[in-house]
């Protein structure tokens, strides 16, 4: 009886967070351990489809880097990486294109097709989905790697109005149809903004921002940029937080960051009072 009453309160609890999403758009980033594991890719195939089946409108872009990196090794390509990204010369951006625009695209939507999830999958080339130039940060040259400055949030609205999840291998292309690599939470920070989701979610390794060892469940702009001048914030975390304030600024609602590695992640942190992971806000916005 307990149990049953268990679930009859999660039920309940997510009622109202099911009236307030339907009809709004989420990105989710596909990434880490949630990607490989067979049993979390089960999940997340399943997750996003109860999403869609609720009413919300839901848009995919994914990561690779470890499928990547283990097919540039096999044909003998070293991978090498720069400040946490990985230098992509004409060979490499050849691996990157069969890997994510190829097998890691149609494994996704395979499997979300499966649960009847309706999705499709593109990549930046697709309709020039992600238009870019060559990413120079700093004086930076990484090659093939690309910023984005040009998202076809038509087509992608005329997917997501007709009940078509698209599932977006991040991959842009420049004035002269010259693929790139492009990073993949910069690519989904980009497709948010251009929709003006109401969620964009980053699904990947870690539980979200922890402090002293403990998790921070909202962070506010201005919180954020004293953690990254203190350290607290570091390495690839950097670029990530940078881009979910930057999919703030151009009207994205909300941010959150969760644990890929915990299943039904994505459902536990949108559909409970409290949630799982950390949530980027506004300054002055620390409501779900």
């Amino acid at each position: 009886m307990q149990t049953l009453a268990a679930k009859t309160d999660v039920l309940i609890e997510t009622l109202p967070w099911i009236s307030r999403y339907e009809g709004k758009t989420f990105v989710i980033k596909y990434g880490g351990a949630a990607m490989i594991d067979e049993e979390l890719r089960e999940t997340f195939a399943q997750d996003v489809t109860l999403l869609k089946k609720i009413g919300v409108k839901v848009a995919i872009v994914h990561g690779g880097g470890k499928e990547i990196t283990e097919l540039a090794g096999r044909l003998g390509i070293e991978s090498r990486f720069v400040n946490g990204q990985r230098y992509t010369d004409a060979a490499m951006m050849d691996v990157v294109q069969m890997v994510l625009a190829g097998k890691t695209n149609k494994e996704i939507v395979a499997r979300i097709n499966q649960h009847d999830g309706d999705a499709v999958g593109l990549c930046g080339i697709d309709a020039g989905v992600l238009r870019v130039a060559p990413f120079r940060e700093g004086g930076m040259d990484l090659g093939f790697v690309g910023t984005i400055t040009n998202v076809n949030t038509a087509y992608l609205d005329l997917l997501l109005a007709n009940g078509v999840m698209p599932v977006i291998a991040p991959i842009g292309v420049d004035a002269g149809w010259q693929v790139y690599n492009v990073n993949a939470d910069v690519a989904a920070a980009a497709v948010a903004a251009s929709l003006k989701a109401e969620k964009l979610v980053f699904l990947s390794d870690v539980e979200g921002i922890l402090v002293d060892g403990e998790l921070i469940h909202s962070v506010a702009e201005h919180e954020a940029e004293l953690l990254i001048e203190t350290g607290v914030i570091s390495k690839g975390m950097i670029p990530k937080v940078r881009s979910a304030f930057d999919a703030l600024d151009a009207e994205v609602n909300k941010v959150h960051m969760i644990d890929g590695r915990v299943k039904h992640s994505l459902l536990l942190e949108i559909f409970t009072d409290r949630g799982i992971g950390t949530e980027l806000v506004h300054d002055g916005n620390t409501q779900q």
